[in-house]
């Protein structure tokens, strides 16, 4: 059963939706398109707000049902499996299978899930996302921020974490970072772009 849980959250992480909506709705791959992420920020720079919304929402959903499979399949299970099958649905989301192992960088998976298992601690975190964001326009910044934040959070407040959350924070405060790394390169040399919602596609 833990195998069959990590199956599921890796498979649902690999739901590739900005793919999926750009393909769709758009008869593109977004991953063709502006900085060639298959994320919302991308989807809502490239093809707008209404079709980033559904990506942004699935992305989240389907970390926070990967982190609710243990409950759901079985009445008892390790109590680390919750948190590994986050991890999973993230990797699931960065090279996911239904679309040749090219995804997302998983921060969206990353807090559904973990909004599930340390809300208050992931509120941290998505309070300091929110407040570069407001002041800074840069995304790639408020995500490796809030990442950095869930991480001291983990560690400062262990009342308000769930079992293994501190390696947990720090594993994926690495994971993101690398997956930003090409962010990080820009922000380093003042060329990463501030974030404002493109017009959709005709």
């Amino acid at each position: 059963m833990n195998a069959l849980s990590l199956f599921l959250a890796y498979l649902l992480g690999s739901i590739p939706t900005a793919v999926w909506v750009s393909k769709l709705f758009f008869g593109v791959d977004v991953r063709t398109l502006g900085s060639g992420n298959a994320g919302a920020t991308n989807v809502a720079r490239t093809l707008g707000w209404k079709a980033a919304l559904p990506v942004v929402l699935v992305d989240v959903g389907k970390g926070a049902l990967a982190a609710a499979l243990p409950k759901l399949l079985a009445q008892s299970f390790p109590v680390w499996l919750p948190l590994a099958c986050v991890v999973a649905a993230v990797v699931g989301h960065a090279f996911p299978v239904f679309a040749g192992f090219r995804g997302g960088k998983g921060v969206a998976t990353a807090g559904g899930g973990l909004a599930v298992l340390a809300p208050a601690l992931v509120g941290i975190a998505a309070g300091v996302w929110l407040l570069v964001v407001l002041v800074t326009r840069i995304v790639s910044l408020a995500s490796l921020l809030a990442a950095l934040a869930l991480t001291v959070a983990s560690f400062a407040l262990p009342s308000l974490a769930a079992w293994g959350m501190e390696p947990l924070s720090l594993m994926l405060c690495f994971f993101v970072f690398w997956t930003h790394r090409q962010n990080i390169r820009r922000l380093l040399s003042g060329q990463e772009p501030r974030f404002s919602f493109g017009k959709p596609r005709p």
